[in-house]
């Protein structure tokens, strides 16, 4: 073997090894690139969360103060009234039956005063679930793109929206077989609650919709995306159909503007709304009556 085989040999070698470094490197570099990604969707969730959650303080400590502002009237009542009926009964200027209804004004002030507090206990309870239903949804969901599903609670009601590209295409009903898996998913936590009931909802954006024969308007369209995914939850995931409405809004409950496309494509939604337990209050009522 001549010296020029040699050194031929030897920076083959050397490539070789070149070759294979890069090709660590470069894996290595991948993994650290979809560990950041991952890094940055959690931290992400975990802001969300927190946006909720700092939501529903500032609203329980809104109605902690009207509550308190009652319990402060009530109390100026109970002693103001309290101080009256003594005062009229030492001078004997009063008849027995006014003592009486001054004694049932006082008793009912402490019914209402047991009555708020009930309905505290109610509503901090209610917001209670309903934290953990949007925590239960976003745990079963996963680290989805928030454009394409959003899960937030307003005002006491839980909201999950979905976006149009990810349950059908433009201008049909028929829902994807990527989709149907989400609503598998939502289905699963619904399931779990059998006392929730809901409403889906579909909308669109002002964009005008040709018939089609089948299809008159937006108010079609929406129509048939709501029924359409209220089918599914029933028929293959096993929801109660007694627990659920179908409504299409068209295009007049928009979420933000239509003069772009990124607000078109935003209104585009079809969205489950989880309808309040009304009949709780109601029997709250009653009671009270």
């Amino acid at each position: 073997m001549n010296f020029r085989t040699i050194v031929l040999a030897a920076f083959t070698a050397i490539l070789l090894v070149s070759c294979v470094s890069q090709k660590k490197y470069k894996a290595a570099q991948a993994s650290i690139d979809d560990l950041t990604k991952k890094n940055a969707q959690l931290n992400g969730d975990l802001t969300n969360c927190n946006t909720d959650k700092a939501d529903a303080n500032r609203k329980n400590e809104a109605l902690q103060n009207d509550i308190d502002g009652l319990n402060k009237q009530i109390a100026y009542l109970k002693e103001n009234n309290t101080q009256a009926l003594k005062q009229l009964q030492d001078l004997s200027v009063i008849s027995a039956t006014q003592a009486d209804n001054i004694k049932k004004s006082l008793e009912n002030l402490g019914a209402k005063d047991n009555y708020i507090q009930t309905l505290q206990q109610q509503m901090a309870r209610k917001d209670s679930l309903n934290m953990a239903l949007v925590m239960n949804l976003k745990g079963a969901v996963g680290n989805m793109d928030d454009q394409d599903i959003n899960i937030k609670v307003d005002k006491g009601v839980v909201f999950i929206d979905i976006s149009d590209k990810l349950l059908f295409s433009s201008g049909r009903y028929n829902i994807s077989p990527s989709a149907k898996a989400v609503l598998g998913k939502v289905a699963a936590v619904l399931k779990n609650q059998p006392d929730i009931e809901f409403m889906v909802e579909g909308h669109t954006d002002n964009v005008p919709f040709k018939s089609n024969g089948i299809l008159l308007d937006n108010w079609d369209l929406s129509v048939k995306r709501a029924t359409a995914v209220v089918r599914v939850l029933q028929n293959e995931y096993g929801l109660d159909p007694a627990k659920m409405a179908a409504a299409g809004r068209s295009e007049y409950k928009p979420i933000t503007s239509n003069d772009t496309k990124d607000g078109r494509a935003a209104n585009r939604r079809t969205r489950i709304v989880i309808l309040p337990q009304l009949d709780q209050f109601f029997q709250l009522l009653e009671k009270k009556s």
